[in-house]
């Protein structure tokens, strides 16, 4: 049986990391992923979150084992009879580090190095790379697994981000404001975010030259009826167009993605707390990774979201067609659910907010409990 050990501080680990321990695991029966601390290196983690984060990452690939460990890195293969040391290799420079630091190793313990050269597409990414980027809010899940993003989110911005969906009529914005209520009392700080909001500003108030240019697209695909005076989009004539049409449907959502997250980000920049994030449909269009999948999904009797759609006007038929079109509590459930298990991050809380009878305050306490919220943001409450 082969053994052999890749280390290196995972400070955090990234989609880099994975990849070299994916590709060890299809060559030797063992692969040790060793988390190291260096006493003259300064850490953002402590080792014992480094170690967590890599587990939680590796936690797929069945002949993976991740340990913590001091000392010469030699001393400890020696001590557990590993045969090779993995090192991934990004550019001249890891090379000419790695073949020096080989050497070294060579002369305290003879042990064979393996070089595995990093895919191009992982070559710029680094864990210097991830939290710079994550200093200015940028996106990075192309970067690191959901949970490494998580914790990048929670140390270097303060931010603790989740979703808040459900069907038309659920009472989405009623838990927000509850949860907001309920933050007041426990003076955490919280902030507000409604993805339909921020596809409102783009259609019809924000004016960089990106968003422009999202609208014309809009008038292209979708007719010039759907055009105001001004530039910007009529909502009610759009929402005519595409909304009995599958793929008229489809085409406005892959317009509409990629600017709403950018709107999104722009949003949630310098905030400090927990964010929750307003989407009828996020789960539906895939976008609970944006949350690391840590969702709340509202559920309510047919009576009670019977009565508040037609308390804000809706006719029976707009009723059924928007009800019929969204998805299920139960398929919502099971795509989130599904996603979650997928990348091994996030939590469903489950809020039932019938007119008769809510868990709203429960569910607070829990969403507290997942964040370890009170102790986390205490000191940004203190600044």
């Amino acid at each position: 049986m082969t053994k052999s050990i890749y280390a290196f501080s995972g400070d955090p680990i990234t989609y880099g990391h994975v990849d070299v321990v994916e590709r060890a695991a299809k060559l030797f029966d063992e692969v040790i992923v060793g988390i190291g601390a260096n006493p003259e290196k300064k850490y953002l983690f402590s080792l014992e979150e480094r170690t967590e984060m890599a587990k939680n990452a590796l936690a797929k690939f069945k002949n993976v084992k991740v340990v913590s460990f001091d000392g010469l890195l030699v001393d400890y293969v020696y001590e557990n009879c590993i045969d090779f040391i993995i090192k991934g290799v990004r550019n001249n420079k890891d090379f000419d580090y790695e073949t020096e630091l080989h050497a070294v190793g060579q002369s305290q313990r003879p042990i064979e190095t393996m070089l595995l050269l990093a895919k191009p597409e992982l070559r710029y990414v680094s864990s210097s790379t991830v939290k710079a980027i994550q200093k200015e809010y940028g996106d990075l899940t192309k970067y690191v697994p959901l949970n490494v993003k998580q914790k990048l989110e929670e140390k270097l911005s303060g931010q603790y981000l989740l979703g808040i969906a459900g069907g038309a009529g659920s009472g989405k914005s009623y838990v927000s404001k509850k949860f907001e209520e309920l933050n007041h009392q426990k003076r955490i700080e919280i902030h507000l975010v409604d993805l339909d909001k921020i596809g409102h500003k783009i259609l019809g108030e924000w004016n960089e030259p990106l968003y422009a240019k999202i609208r014309e697209q809009i008038v292209e695909n979708f007719g010039e009826e759907v055009k105001l005076a001004d530039g910007f989009i009529n909502r009610k004539t759009l929402g005519e167009v595409v909304f009995n049409d599958e793929q008229k449907w489809n085409k406005l959502d892959e317009i509409m993605r990629e600017p709403i997250m950018r709107g999104f980000k722009k949003e949630i920049y310098g905030k400090k707390g927990l964010i929750l994030v307003e989407g009828a449909i996020m789960i539906e269009k895939n976008w609970t990774n944006l949350l690391n999948h840590n969702i709340v999904l509202i559920s309510a009797d047919e009576q009670s979201r019977q009565r508040r759609l037609n308390e804000r006007g809706w006719t029976e038929e707009r009723i059924k067609q928007v009800i019929t079109r969204q998805a299920t509590d139960s398929e919502k459930e099971k795509k989130l659910r599904t996603a979650i298990e997928k990348d091994n991050c996030g939590r469903a809380f489950y809020v039932n907010n019938s007119d008769t009878s809510n868990n709203i305050e429960e569910i607070f306490e829990e969403v507290r409990g997942h964040f370890k919220i009170w102790m986390s943001l205490r000191n940004y409450l203190t600044d």
